[in-house]
């Protein structure tokens, strides 16, 4: 007998199907959607144009490998650059977040053959060999990943950061322009300019991991973009395939131009992936998605701050978190059965993380605000 290998704390419900902002059960009991899988669900789920995509590409064709054309991953580029507005990068496919860390890493060495990385506290880049180095983890991070020096910063403490970096001996800088599971910190934008000025100076790689807090999920395309650096190598996943396995390193090719062999993925950009990919773009665009993340998230982050419980709000967009002075594992759960709404932790125990489809509607935004204070007044008795 084949038992599931027991790594995950589960919720006793199992969504059956979804579509838009909402998941249902076996009995056919809607759950409001406020986390999206982990950030996943982009642009909601079903959306009509990206099953047909998705169907209509199935029937021609799955999969074939890297080594023939495929014009798709072309097509992907174009629509890519148009939604971002970011331009005179390559593209390199992989099939989730903690590979395209891995390949920025590795990137990274290959480009100054160095192998020492910063990384900030409170940070998480992903579960595999090297970027499972670079996460503030001790938990999950084996023996057998610690195969090079990392050094963790304080978010708070840039200065001390920044002349750590001057010393010149750092292979790349690692960061989330907005912490994800660390609890919605985000970096303050001047702080990011000197960053980017220390590791220009040092020819140290800056790597910016918008896995979590990229493609529309801040309301700029990608989170770093308020700033107006330009990291080196900017990663990508999650909501890039809203669902389906897609991941992506943007790479400036100026600095590390790419050789035949540097890098190679078996399933990376496959014309399954590509057809999720392109529709995602394409929907993030006709319904203008960005806007309408930085506008619901303002009313949200304004009417949450209303709510006396809550000890702070912070975030950007559709990427909010909410602290408050006791762990919310109750108030989640309650939420959750009581009032058929998702939510995510994070590895504050008292912070709750908001990370809805960027297509959730007001109507939608108001039952969850009504949900909360619901769940706040019954677990806080």
């Amino acid at each position: 007998m084949i038992n599931l290998f027991d790594v995950y704390s589960l919720f006793d419900i199992e969504p059956v199907r979804a579509s838009g902002s909402y998941v249902y059960d076996a009995e056919d009991k809607p759950y409001l959607d406020f986390y999206g899988g982990h950030a996943v669900i982009s642009i909601g789920h079903s959306h009509p144009h990206y099953v047909k995509r998705i169907q209509d590409q199935a029937e021609k064709m799955v999969f074939y490998s890297n080594s023939v054309q495929n014009t798709m991953q072309k097509t992907f580029c174009e629509e890519l650059e148009k939604a971002s507005g970011v331009s005179e990068y390559d593209l390199f496919f992989c099939n989730s977040g903690a590979e395209a860390n891995e390949n920025a890493l590795k990137l990274a060495s290959f480009h100054n053959k160095r192998t020492k990385i910063l990384s900030l506290k409170g940070g998480f880049h992903g579960r595999t060999s090297a970027a499972v180095n670079v996460t503030d983890s001790n938990l999950i991070t084996a023996p057998i990943n610690r195969g090079f020096d990392v050094s963790y910063h304080n978010l708070a403490d840039i200065p001390a950061l920044y002349k750590d970096l001057e010393k010149g001996d750092y292979c790349a800088v690692i960061l989330e322009p907005i912490q994800g599971i660390g609890g919605i910190y985000e970096i303050d934008d001047l702080d990011l300019q000197k960053i980017k000025h220390a590791c220009n100076k040092t020819d140290t790689i800056l790597i910016a991991d918008e896995v979590q807090c990229g493609y529309g999920r801040s309301g700029d395309f990608f989170a770093f973009q308020q700033s107006g650096i330009r990291p080196d190598v900017i990663t990508m996943a999650k909501g890039m395939g809203n669902g389906f396995p897609l991941g992506g390193v943007l790479i400036n090719s100026v600095k590390i131009p790419a050789w035949k062999g540097m890098l190679g993925s078996t399933f990376g950009g496959n014309h399954l992936a590509c057809a999720a990919g392109i529709a995602v773009l394409e929907v993030i665009q006709e319904e203008d998605l960005l806007a309408h993340a930085r506008k619901l998230g303002e009313f949200l982050i304004h009417e949450l701050q209303q709510i006396p419980e809550i000890k702070d709000v912070r975030g950007r967009g559709l990427m909010i978190g909410l602290e408050f002075d006791y762990p919310i594992a109750d108030l989640r759960k309650h939420l959750l059965f009581e009032n058929h709404v998702f939510t995510g932790s994070s590895s504050n125990k008292k912070v709750m993380r908001l990370l809805p489809p960027l297509t959730i509607n007001h109507t939608q935004t108001v039952d969850f605000i009504k949900a909360l204070k619901k769940s706040i007044t019954a677990t806080t008795k």
